[in-house]
């Protein structure tokens, strides 16, 4: 049974979420503010920031590169960071601690040091201020989240079931799709969110590896705080906001569905075994 929390708990915790929650409080009202520059309490409400965001195409084509290389990076670390969760988990390869190190690296490593490595590779390779080497980063600090995420699920499948389905004649192939997939599907869709937002939101590998053509979102936002002060940043920052927040409730909200209904089918195997132990009686 779980000890209820102490006062002190409840307190410290309810200090640190409003510490990070406040700054929303802030910069969202300011984006519909009718104002031209920052003031909060904003004196009125508007959408000029966000039509004026939408008609420049230079956010525009920030925030659609952003997109895609966000959807892209994340296409790339799932199937990689899957296959290496199961090589690492169920492979009982050589040097496997070696290479979790190795995989897991880009988390323990300061980004600025990754993208000073990566922009002397790129600059000898043409992979500097282009789309494709943004991908490639972006891919390097999603996958090991990915990986991490899908170790979890992997460590708790149920080996049972995967015996019991090849026992009754089913392949490797249907086995993984029918019965080891969905075990960590779950995993696999909360790595692929953190993956998303994670490249949506980089700017470090942007400034050092991007170009005039390949300015995303975050670098273009960067770019207008240190250069500019730009009061279309508040709407940009506000349109980023939700852009990382709704997916990850989305997946919550569907991991709590999921355990509902997990826990509603066992609820429903149990009363079918007690009354069929009550009509054996």
């Amino acid at each position: 049974m779980k000890r209820p929390a102490s006062a002190f708990v409840i307190i410290a915790g309810g200090a640190v979420l409003c510490f990070l929650v406040l700054p929303n409080f802030i910069i969202v009202p300011i984006s519909f503010s009718t104002a031209e520059f920052y003031q909060f309490p904003p004196p009125g409400f508007s959408l000029q920031w966000y039509q004026r965001f939408f008609s420049d195409p230079g956010w525009v084509d920030s925030f659609l590169l952003s997109l895609r290389i966000g959807a892209v990076a994340t296409a790339l670390a799932v199937s990689l960071g899957t296959c290496a969760a199961f090589s690492i988990v169920r492979g009982n390869l050589f040097g496997a601690g070696l290479a979790t190190a190795l995989i897991l690296g880009p988390l323990v490593v300061p980004h600025v040091i990754l993208a000073a490595s990566l922009f002397v590779f790129y600059a000898n390779t043409g992979l500097l201020q282009t789309e494709t080497g943004l991908v490639l980063a972006h891919t390097v600090i999603a996958m090991p989240i990915v990986t991490v995420s899908v170790m979890v699920s992997v460590r708790a499948l149920r080996r049972d079931l995967e015996h019991a389905a090849m026992s009754l004649g089913a392949g490797y192939v249907t086995t993984f799709l029918r019965v080891i997939l969905p075990q960590v599907l779950p995993g696999i869709l909360t790595g692929a969110v953190f993956a998303f937002v994670t490249s949506f939101d980089e700017v470090t590998l942007a400034i050092f590896l991007g170009g005039v053509r390949t300015t995303t979102l975050p670098m273009r936002i960067w770019q207008g705080i240190t250069v500019e002060s730009n009061p279309v940043l508040p709407a940009v920052s506000t349109i980023l906001l939700v852009m990382t927040t709704i997916p990850m409730l989305a997946v919550e909200l569907w991991k709590r569905w999921r355990g509902l209904q997990v826990s509603a089918v066992r609820a429903d195997g149990v009363a079918v075994d007690r009354y069929k132990s009550s009509q054996a009686v």
